[in-house]
């Protein structure tokens, strides 16, 4: 809100209907004026409503009137010499976040925030050194992809799509932010505005159980399990929500997850830390505890971060684990790690403008 307008980014097609009906700006029979706001919001990313040309002169002044149509504001943008953009963005009440595009051969991935800070504390994370402040709301979430957009022109007059792949893998907890997280995900996914593939959306979660199952029955989109242990006592450690959701109970999940069928895999991520959980003996009990569950298992090669207490697994050690789960029948991925020049990699966000030193990188693993 600003001066009393309300911003649509984040309301659904049915609010922004129901909204400009009750607001006596268009009559109940006028629906079709609302698709061509989403059109012009979603599929085009326009902001100015003087430049929606399919809506009538008289509307495009009430809206102007009654609404805005915000981004957040750029704190820092940083650009990795891999190809990595990090955005730090301030939202309207000052906090910040973070949001990551990672640019492949043949797709691009947007890492975005659900939360600003974090409450689960996972000790191999530098997001849970930042205390959480609040959840974000779904505009704030839809908004990042908004402005990644309007930064790489990826917008119908640009060239090939460049952002294909949504991942809830940023700051925060998705699933401690349900509601506004699984809103989001819809328009994201909505075939009249942004297009994406329900397919290419990915949540990733530390396992918050009893919402698991409620994602799977609610929203169309992949879903990735942050494991990174075997056993009760380590997880307890590392990813303390353990404490809360034992691996019994995160499994038991997983496997009456109800999209949890060969065309859309579970994904367990698993970092891997050098002498923690990175063994053949923690390969093989890997495999043995989501045996029958289709799945693949990501590793994720450790990212330093300053003061981390962490380092990252050898080559030999991951290429060993990787293969013993391959021959179990799991696609095994080791993660390549992109943006750690400017801790944009995967454990690496926080709300600050953080310039670490390449030295100081590496005396942290």
């Amino acid at each position: 809100m600003t001066e009393d307008k309300l911003d649509l980014i984040g309301l659904s097609l049915k609010e922004i209907s129901e909204t400009l009906i009750n607001k006596d700006l268009i009559q109940a029979k006028e629906k079709f004026r609302s698709k061509q706001l989403w059109h012009w919001l979603y599929f085009r990313g326009e902001t100015d409503f003087d430049k929606m040309t399919t809506v009538s002169k008289d509307l495009r002044k009430k809206l102007k009137d009654h609404f805005i149509i915000q981004r957040p504001k750029v704190k820092s943008h940083q650009i990795s010499k891999d190809g990595t953009q990090k955005w730090l963005l301030e939202l309207n009440d000052g906090n910040l976040i973070e949001t990551v595009f990672i640019p492949e051969e043949n797709r691009g991935t947007l890492c975005v925030s659900s939360q600003v800070g974090c409450t689960l504390n996972c000790k191999f994370c530098f997001t849970g050194t930042q205390k959480l402040v609040r959840n974000l709301t779904s505009g704030e979430i839809i908004s990042q992809l908004l402005l990644a957009k309007d930064n790489l022109s990826d917008w119908p007059n640009g060239k090939d799509r460049k952002i294909s792949n949504i991942v809830f893998m940023g700051m925060g907890e998705p699933l401690y932010n349900y509601e506004n997280v699984k809103n989001a995900a819809e328009i994201m996914g909505d075939k009249e505005g942004i297009q994406l593939s329900t397919k290419r959306i990915t949540l990733s979660t530390s396992g918050i159980v009893p919402e698991i199952i409620k994602w799977g029955n609610e929203v169309d989109s992949r879903l990735a399990i942050s494991l990174h242990a075997t056993n009760d006592e380590l997880r307890n450690d590392i990813v303390p929500i353990n404490k809360k959701f034992p691996l019994k109970e995160l499994i038991k999940a997983c496997r009456e997850y109800p999209r949890s069928k060969n065309s859309k895999r579970i994904t367990f991520e698993y970092v891997m830390l050098k002498g923690v959980n990175d063994t053949a003996q923690d390969a093989r009990k890997l495999v043995k505890l989501i045996s029958g569950i289709p799945a693949k298992i990501n590793l994720i090669p450790f990212n330093p971060w300053p003061n981390s207490p962490y380092e990252c697994s050898s080559k030999e050690d991951i290429k060993k684990f990787s293969d013993i789960i391959k021959n179990a029948g799991y696609a095994s991925p080791v993660r390549k790690t992109r943006g750690q020049d400017i801790m944009a990699a995967c454990g690496q966000l926080k709300s600050s403008s953080i310039k670490i030193r390449k030295s100081e990188l590496r005396a942290n693993g």
